[in-house]
């Protein structure tokens, strides 16, 4: 193709092939692979000329079609030396650079790029700063040669020879490795002695890279070198331990350690420890006893869960509560807890695991709440009972210098769950024990504290390891027995006993269906109607949760299967409240229900135990003598102290009880509280004494459908008390219309259900004397002519006068 403008010789009209990771420098000969179809198509045009071409890069490699806007400005005149077609319908061509070039615009023509471009002559430099440029140049090129050995040797010797500073800066950087960017920018300096101080300064950038590359390389080799003389003495070992005629099990072990390490995802100082002790293992025979120990350790540390082995929580509430509702009646205090730390989840990915302690009496639900619990949160369960552990390494491990070392039983469990965060069910840990090999209650303080349980050191496995996604449960039945410092690293929930009504619900939506699977019945061959429950609850069980009553179900169960068995399949029974006698016999206890009639120097109190709560009857005889004072009933010092108490209050308030001034010195008076094999202890049953004296003194009867609790002082206040609620429950079972408590425990009235307090009339008391016009019947007020005693002055006074307004 011929110039257009011919002016100067200095504008022409040439094809342009547009270059993709190339750019084109003057005095440079280059093969290209062109595939695109206008590309060729500009090329054969320019075979037709003067073979001239212009050259210049594409902005964007990956653009396949190429627009105006995608091309640099400034490229490079080119003359086609050699073009060869391929096969595959590509064309090679051999290109020379001739000299810089600027398009000036594009020319229409729709079969490929044609474009005006205007020669770029490089300005004539020289003098001594050139010169000294142009050596450093040559040198610095010189230097990055020796570095980069793929650039020929007989490069440096044409570099060598130009005397030309343009010249010189366009045949280097076609040798050099630059970025696309960096070589364009090159390209367009038209000063040769700005592009060789460019030039200068991209080539002392790439040294430098190459130093530090040649640097790593040195390293990666002496650590192959390494791992090479390793891996020849190892099979030096094996080979001796073959003629030596030892087993490959420990080898083919070590190996199998090793491939999991590198995918178990281990914290840095535990996987430094691994790879410590596997050293140590290949350096042992495998008959050693030490190798065993080593191989054991290692063994444990590659089985506990570290931190990539965990169980996504079931985040959704609605699901969680059916959970929890199906597994368990009730309980509605843990199961909002549980849903409280799923909300709380949703809203933060961080948070500590709770430690959760449930105090209540036997068969709650205690351990199947913790099982529910997770399920309901899509965690892993384990459970390790404490009862009866008195060594501290059962809680923190053996070290390993002992003989049958074993991590506690913390790590044993989290190993057993095989996740990170499970929930870790510590069952009854009321009854851990203490001797001289330690105090594992104290041992269990770090594990279950939050602020410390991310780095709990078993002894065993000597390094920290993270409980704090771990969800802690403990069961008790007391918390008497459990160290202060222990209680306060937990949230305590307390799980009160069953009412009648929660037992038969628990009944006929669990117990039953279970015993009837158990035994291979069905609905069809038992039916067990609510009187019939009520029967057993009442008068075969005597508990605060379900286990005994789970038991006569299925002794039951076992009665009818037998029945069925003799008179057929078909054979049908229904027990109701009248035949429960015919299958289990004689009732196994009273139902503890209040006395028929009023009854005088006998009152009801209310008392709390570990299976629930009891009616306490306590019984004042009057009898001749010379003022004795007896109690008896196997009572504790606390309630025989009470009991002194009481009867103090009685002789302070003789003269307006109506009594003789030393009314207790011609008769013995004589405290009983029946069932006396049964050990009985506590303050609260102060009032109900201090009742049945004055009921026996005056030879008043006292309410028969009355019962109270409250401690008693010195001056007739009524202290709070605890265990109300079961004790209210007891009173409920025994038919008890009106109920004294403490006006102080007014506070736990909220956790007694609706249909007691609907049953149960509940009476707030602050003195004793309020209690005795309230449990006493007659026809007149029972305290009477009350005079402030000379020892009372101020405040204390005024509390004699009148107690019910004071307190």
């Amino acid at each position: 193709m011929s110039d257009i403008n011919p002016e100067e010789n200095k504008i022409k009209q040439l094809p342009l092939l547009p270059l993709r990771d190339v750019v084109m420098f003057p005095y440079m000969v280059a093969p290209l692979f062109v595939g695109r179809e206008r590309s060729i198509k500009a090329l054969e045009e320019a075979m037709k000329g003067s073979k001239e071409i212009f050259l210049s890069a594409q902005m964007e490699a990956k653009v396949n079609d190429p627009k105006e806007g995608d091309i640099f400005k400034i490229g490079t005149v080119g003359t086609i030396v050699q073009m060869l077609r391929l096969p595959d319908g590509t064309v090679k061509v051999l290109v020379e650079g001739k000299g810089r070039a600027k398009i000036l615009d594009f020319v229409p023509d729709n079969r490929f790029f044609v474009v005006k471009v205007e020669d770029l002559d490089d300005d004539a430099v020289s003098g001594v700063e050139t010169d000294a440029l142009m050596r450093s140049v040559v040198k610095a090129f010189e230097g990055y040669m020796k570095l980069n050995k793929k650039i020929p040797t007989e490069v440096l010797a044409t570099v060598t020879s130009i005397e030309e500073a343009g010249r010189l800066s366009d045949t280097i950087v076609s040798h050099l490795n630059l970025k696309l960017q960096d070589k364009q920018t090159i390209l367009e300096i038209l000063d040769p002695l700005k592009r060789l101080e460019k030039l200068y300064e991209k080539m002392q950038e790439e040294v430098e890279i190459l130093q530090i590359e040649k640097r790593i390389g040195k390293r990666v080799k002496k650590q192959m070198e390494k791992a090479q003389r390793e891996y020849y003495l190892t099979e030096q070992m094996k080979a001796i331990q073959k003629e030596l005629g030892e087993k490959d099990d420990l080898k083919t072990e070590i190996q199998e350690f090793e491939e999991k390490l590198k995918t178990k995802g281990l914290p840095e100082d535990v996987e430094k420890r691994v790879d410590r002790e596997l050293k140590k293992l290949k350096m042992m025979s495998s008959m050693s006893a030490e190798a065993t120990v080593v191989r054991n350790y290692i063994d444990w540390l590659m089985e506990l869960p570290w931190t990539k082995e965990f169980t996504d929580d079931r985040l959704d509430i609605q699901e969680a509560a059916k959970i929890l509702d199906e597994d368990h009646y009730g309980l509605e205090k843990p199961k909002e807890r549980i849903l409280e730390y799923l909300a709380v989840r949703v809203l933060t990915e961080k948070l500590k695991g709770p430690i959760l302690c449930f105090v209540g009496p036997p068969g709650v639900g205690k351990t199947s709440l913790a099982k529910s619990i997770a399920r309901a949160m899509g965690r892993k369960f384990v459970r390790v009972s404490l009862g009866g552990v008195r060594d501290e390494a059962e809680i923190r491990g053996h070290r390993r210098t002992y003989i049958g070392a074993l991590p506690g039983k913390i790590i044993q469990g989290m190993r057993k769950a095989g996740t990170n965060n499970p929930v870790f069910l510590l069952d009854e840990i009321d009854k851990l024990g203490m001797d001289f090999r330690g105090d594992p209650a104290s041992a269990l303080l770090e594990g279950l504290d939050p602020e410390q349980n991310s780095h709990f050191n078993d002894h065993y496995i000597e390094a920290d390891y993270d409980l704090s996604n771990v969800m802690f449960i403990t069961t008790a039945n007391v918390l008497h027995t459990i160290p202060w410092a222990l209680q306060d690293r937990m949230e305590i929930i307390r799980i009160p006993g069953y009412t009648e009504d929660e037992k038969l619900q628990i009944s006929k939506n669990f117990l039953i269906d279970r015993q009837l699977e158990a035994h291979g019945l069905t609905d069809a061959n038992i039916v067990i109607n609510d009187a019939g429950l009520m029967e057993l609850i009442r008068k075969y069980t005597k508990e605060s949760g379900v286990r005994t009553m789970e038991r006569e179900i299925a002794s039951l169960c076992r009665k009818v299967a037998r029945e069925i068995v003799e008179k057929g399949k078909e054979h049908k029974v229904k027990i109701t409240g009248k035949n429960v006698q015919k299958y289990l016999g004689i009732p196994k206890f009273n139902f503890g229900e209040i006395d028929e009639t009023d009854s005088i120097g006998a009152a009801t109190g209310l008392a709390w135990t570990e299976v629930g709560g009891e009616l306490l009857t306590i019984e004042v005889s009057i009898v001749p003598g010379k003022g004795n004072f007896t109690v008896t009933g196997k009572l504790g010092e606390v309630m025989q102290e009470s009991a002194q108490a009481a009867m103090s209050y009685v002789r302070s308030r003789a003269e307006q009880l109506g009594l003789e001034r030393f009314f207790y010195q011609k008769v013995d008076t004589h405290i009983h509280v029946p069932e006396g094999a049964t050990p009985k202890d506590g303050p609260s049953a102060g009032i109900a004494i201090a009742t049945a004296i004055v009921s026996a003194f005056l030879k008043k009867p006292i309410r028969k459908d009355m019962a109270m609790t409250g401690e008693i002082t010195l001056r007739g206040m009524v202290l709070p008390i605890g265990g109300l609620k079961e004790k209210t429950l007891a009173a409920h079972r025994g038919r008890v219309k009106h109920i004294l408590i403490p006006k102080e425990n007014e506070k736990d009235l909220k956790e007694i259900p609706d249909k007691i307090k609907k049953d149960v009339d509940i009476k707030l008391v602050n003195h004793m004397d309020e209690v005795l016009e309230a449990a006493i019947i007659s026809d007149e007020p029972i305290l009477k002519n009350f005079v402030v005693p000379p020892t009372l002055i101020g405040s204390e006074a005024e509390a004699e006068i009148n107690p019910t307004e004071k307190h």
